[in-house]
């Protein structure tokens, strides 16, 4: 098991601001797999960066649910979600350490620079693949300062050996980032 490692609160500040448009546009970047009146997941969602941008693209007939460990993070994502004119698609959600609290199907999933703060990843995928429409995809993007490349190959090795194969290497700023799809 790896070791277990929780970005505080307080540090999302200073990598979940404005400023990040310019290199982690949400729109820009999940526009390709996030389409109107899909129901999305965003696992270790911080303060909401992405989530918010989710919640947008899925538009007033989609749903976001937003899950993370740290109290706090959630209360910021929803006032956050609120000045934006989305709180109403989002569903914050405080998980535990081996278990996400959710059971809904979803249309996609989202685990940005997070994958490595998970030690049981084995379950984190046994769970995602429960929770996956058919021809759902999940995106992964590890942060290159953070993780090493060898790490992120055995973060995919888990996810294959959980069912999913791996169809897509976007390029993401500063990261690391697969596309993987359940074969069911």
């Amino acid at each position: 098991m790896k070791e277990h490692h929780v970005c505080p609160w307080y540090l999302a500040y200073t990598f979940d601001n404005p400023l990040r448009n310019l290199v982690h546009k949400p729109e820009r970047l999940l526009m390709p797999y996030v389409k109107a009146g899909m129901r999305v997941l965003d696992i270790g969602c911080g303060m909401g960066y992405f989530s918010i941008g989710m919640a947008k693209l899925v538009g007033g007939s989609g749903h976001v649910t937003s899950v993370d460990l740290q109290q706090k993070m959630l209360e910021v994502l929803m006032k956050r979600a609120k000045r934006n004119g989305v709180a109403n698609r989002i569903t914050p959600v405080r998980c535990k350490e081996d278990s996400l609290e959710v059971s809904e199907k979803v249309d996609f999933v989202l685990a940005f620079w997070m994958v490595h703060e998970i030690p049981d990843q084995s379950g984190l995928f046994r769970q995602v693949s429960s929770m996956l429409n058919p021809g759902a995809k999940m995106f992964i993007a590890e942060p290159k300062m953070h993780v090493k490349e060898r790490d992120f190959e055995a973060s995919i090795e888990t996810a294959e050996e959980h069912g999913f194969s791996l169809v897509e290497t976007p390029r993401v700023f500063l990261s690391q980032s697969a596309v993987l799809v359940l074969n069911k």
